[in-house]
């Protein structure tokens, strides 16, 4: 791998809805592909890559506490459908040739590995890989705050956080044209403001572990790259 390179592991957090159409809805193999693509060149340069996806795409526990669902059962179906979404964008990446595991905490064996924190280093340890679903295997929990667990258990360099969005600003910039684009940030400025970077637990954990945070657009060409470089993109959320 290159020296060039400030992180040589990290924790990438996407959304479910990068695997979707434009609609944001279901998955699209063709988005899937596009998804491949961005990573699997980052990832052919010798940087370990875990990553956790969202259900976002195809379920949120919103839809159905707002329809009176018991939060417990909407949580599980949303772990489900992030198993969902693990393997398609594992069929994406191995068919690129990327070495891809899918590891989930809830066990499917049929499926998946179960998520075991020895295994998920050991394979990226030998550049496989590793897609970590079905959220932190318990309700109450986000995928936001899966993957800051994930990105400390596996001891990676940085989270990063992909969104469609080049950072993280003021308000949303598409309302606000005056909306203030932050470089970097610290966790208590990321809470107390409530940027929505990520839930509190998230950030909090964060925190506590000295994990630093990176929200880039992933669509952005390079911006995957260049971040684990070092270099400025972004939002930088860190002590």
């Amino acid at each position: 791998m290159s020296n060039t390179h400030k992180y040589k592991r990290v924790l990438l957090k996407l959304g479910g809805e990068a695997l979707a159409s434009s609609g944001g809805v279901g998955i699209d193999p063709k988005q899937a592909d596009k998804v491949a693509e961005v990573i699997g060149s980052v990832a052919a340069q010798g940087v370990q890559i875990a990553i956790v996806v969202g259900a976002g795409n195809l379920w949120r526990g919103t839809t159905g506490t707002d329809s009176g669902m018991e939060r417990t059962i909407a949580d599980h179906m949303g772990m489900l459908a992030t198993v969902m979404n693990s393997i398609a964008l594992q069929d994406a990446l191995e068919r690129s040739g990327i070495s891809t595991r899918v590891q989930t905490a809830i066990e499917m064996k049929a499926v998946a590995e179960p998520y075991i924190w020895r295994r998920a280093v050991r394979h990226l340890e030998k550049n496989r890989l590793v897609i970590l679903g079905g959220g932190t295997g318990n309700p109450y929990f986000t995928t936001d705050t899966a993957g800051a667990l994930r990105a400390v258990e596996i001891d990676a360099d940085i989270l990063i956080k992909a969104t469609k969005v080049d950072g993280v600003y003021s308000s949303d910039p598409q309302e606000n044209p005056d909306a203030q684009k932050y470089d970097r940030l610290s966790y208590m400025e990321a809470i107390n403001l409530r940027l929505k970077i990520m839930d509190s637990t998230a950030l909090s954990l964060c925190m506590d572990n000295n994990m630093p945070i990176a929200v880039i657009n992933l669509w952005k060409k390079d911006s995957l790259l260049q971040i684990v470089r070092g270099d400025t993109v972004g939002t930088l959320v860190s002590n």
